[in-house]
C-alpha cells in the first residue's frame, strides 16, 4: 500500500505478531497469527488463525517463539514476510 503526499511516496508495510509453529525449512519459519473478529450479525467474538511463511536469514527462531513479522517483496511463491524481531 502506498500513500502519495507532495510528490513523495510512502510505503506502509503490515506488521503482525504471532507464534512460530514450524522451523523445519532452511531460512524460513511458519508463523501462526491469531486475531479476534466480531460476527456480523450476532456480535460474538471468535478466533481466526492464519499461517504465514516468513524469511529467517540466520535460522535463529525456533518453535514456540513469539515474533513480529513484516510484509516485504515476494521472496518465493508463498513467502512475503520477514521476521523483524523476537517479542518477549
Amino acid at each position: 500500500m502506498t500513500n502519495k503526499t507532495n510528490n513523495t511516496i510512502i510505503t506502509v508495510r503490515k506488521k503482525l505478531t504471532g507464534k512460530v509453529v514450524s522451523d523445519k525449512m532452511d531460512k524460513t519459519v511458519v508463523v501462526n497469527v491469531q486475531r479476534y473478529v466480531a460476527h456480523k450479525k450476532y456480535g460474538k467474538y471468535y478466533k481466526i488463525d492464519k499461517r504465514y511463511k516468513a524469511h529467517d536469514e540466520k535460522n535463529e527462531y525456533v518453535v514456540g517463539d513469539t515474533v513480529i513479522i513484516e510484509e516485504c517483496r515476494p521472496l518465493s511463491k508463498d513467502k512475503n514476510f520477514t521476521v523483524l524481531e523476537k517479542k518477549n
